[in-house]
């Protein structure tokens, strides 16, 4: 099992950015690929970006590309999304996610990000 804790949300204004955390623990020698998802009120839950843990390929969501990055700190089995450019389409609840070798998918409790316009 993989436990995920979020951190970084807040409210900002339109054009900001902003910086979320995950910090994996447990069986975290066990995973392969971690990513960021994001749920805005009323609409279902959407892909933004994911990282794998050996090789670093990325992968990112169209409405986010070029505006967003994803990167991880091995040591610390933790991985950011830095969210530049911030639109208030951008206001969602951000959540993490973690997948072992298994293939068990473990969540975070989220983060909400609100952008102002």
């Amino acid at each position: 099992q993989v436990q995920l804790v979020e951190s970084g949300g807040g409210l900002v204004q339109a054009g900001d950015s902003l910086r979320l955390s995950c910090a994996a623990s447990g069986r975290t020698s066990a995973i392969t690929t971690m990513a960021w998802f994001r749920q805005a009120p009323g609409k279902e839950r959407e892909f933004v970006a994911q990282i794998t843990w050996n090789g670093g390929r990325l992968t990112y969501g169209d409405s986010v590309k070029g505006r967003f990055t994803i990167t991880r700190q091995n040591a610390k089995y933790t991985v950011y999304l830095q969210m530049n450019s911030l639109k208030p389409e951008d206001t969602a609840v951000y959540y993490c996610k973690a997948r072992t070798s298994t293939r068990a998918d473990s969540w975070g409790q989220g983060t909400q990000v609100t952008v102002s316009s």
